[in-house]
């Protein structure tokens, strides 16, 4: 990733850490998790493999609502790592309200078997990750070098089906880009807010994210020596990518029930031999 690239997102999320630690549209569930509630999504509860004893590394854990989550659900150790200097500060101040025990990391993916070490039984990346990476083998390598011999990936993200779309014709989506994008050609875009739906602006608008097909990262991971065991895929996500969804009770975001059905969402476990 270029210099200039991986500056400018790391400045706007600087900017996203300050705005989403404060909650104030309810987004992350803060209060939830500081009263001691897990609040990963359905699609991770449901999926996530038992966690009881386990160490886990965190990839691009933000402010660390779902490292602590994980923890929670029974983690013996969690450690996120994240690029932001304002996201890691403000998870540790999120572990000490909360009361729970966990380590945070700042540095690039890319370094996490130097910054973390070995010998972890799961990584755990999920939900806007992978877009702001723009090499694929260098990230699925990032995770076989941190995992243990047996030790197992959980990914979720959006569906690369919907990458290519945006929302700008009335809320629906609009094919606009291409598939996958080029490492040295990232998207650029310039945008004052963030996607918690709070009204605050952002200072630093220009961002570079890189589109992804299922083909790239499932053979990246192959690649890094890493055995496929499940790919999911799902009608619902986090955050509203498109205008004319609606979130339900359990946070996630849809399409109308009358809309064409798209896959939204992916998710796969992996495993080290």
């Amino acid at each position: 990733m270029a210099d200039e690239h991986f500056e400018a997102n790391r400045s706007n999320w600087n900017e996203r850490a300050d705005i989403h630690i404060k909650d104030e549209t309810g987004f992350y569930a803060i209060d939830r998790l500081v009263a001691g509630e897990p609040v990963l999504t359905p699609i991770e509860r449901q999926e996530l493999p038992a966690l009881a004893g386990k160490r886990v590394a965190h990839f691009q854990c933000h402010i660390g609502t779902d490292t602590l989550s994980l923890k929670l659900l029974g983690a013996a150790e969690v450690v996120g790592l994240d690029f932001s200097p304002k996201a890691v500060a403000h998870a540790r101040e999120l572990a000490e309200r909360a009361g729970l025990e966990a380590q945070f990391v700042e540095g690039s993916v890319y370094d996490a078997p130097a910054l973390l070490g070995g010998d972890f039984d799961l990584v755990f990346t999920s939900w806007g990750t992978i877009g702001w990476l723009d090499d694929m083998a260098r990230w699925a390598a990032a995770i076989a070098g941190v995992l243990k011999p047996g030790g197992q990936l959980y990914f979720a993200d959006s569906h690369p089906f919907v990458l290519p779309f945006d929302d700008e014709a009335g809320g629906a989506p609009t094919l606009l880009y291409d598939y996958e994008t080029p490492q040295e050609q990232p998207l650029q875009f310039d945008t004052d807010t963030t996607y918690n739906l709070s009204d605050e602006r952002i200072g630093s608008t220009r961002t570079y994210e890189w589109s992804h097909s299922m083909s790239r990262v499932l053979n990246a991971l192959i690649g890094a020596g890493l055995t496929i065991r499940v790919v999911n895929e799902h009608e619902a996500v986090p955050w509203q990518r498109f205008g004319i969804m609606t979130m339900g009770a359990d946070r996630l975001w849809r399409l109308p029930k009358e809309h064409v059905r798209i896959p939204l969402a992916w998710s796969i476990l992996a495993e080290k031999p």
